[in-house]
């Protein structure tokens, strides 16, 4: 069974950069696609973006469009999402997810395997 431990979030300024890490353990991520979410209180968790174990397709929401990327590294089972240019409403707890399948998906309900989460805050 995988382990998904995600590490990187933090407290910063809107208008910096953070870069989240989520590492596997007990299991591979290399033939799976991976992804990212996010959740704030109240409401949803949401899609962030997604990347195909190839790393030859990623998928983004329209509010990370140009500002996140998602990559992964499966010699290392790991994945990244570099957020750039934070806005306020990018606070939320962040949390990464494995997908069995090589297609990708938006959905969490589509994800099997889901780590903890980091909180990301970001003040204005």
């Amino acid at each position: 069974q995988v382990q998904l431990v995600e590490s990187g979030g933090g407290l910063v300024q809107a208008g910096d950069s953070l870069r989240l890490s989520c590492a596997a353990s007990g299991s591979t991520i290399s033939w799976y696609v991976m992804g990212w979410f996010r959740q704030t209180p109240g409401k949803e968790r949401e899609f962030v973006a997604a990347i195909s174990w190839r790393s030859t397709d990623t998928s983004y929401a329209d509010s990370a469009k140009g500002r996140f990327t998602i990559s992964r590294d499966n010699a290392k089972n790991t994945v990244y999402l570099q957020m750039n240019c934070l806005k306020p409403e990018d606070t939320a707890v962040y949390y990464c997810a494995r997908r069995r399948t090589y297609a990708l998906a938006t959905s969490q309900a589509e994800y099997d395997d889901w780590g903890q989460g980091t909180q990301v805050t970001v003040s204005s």
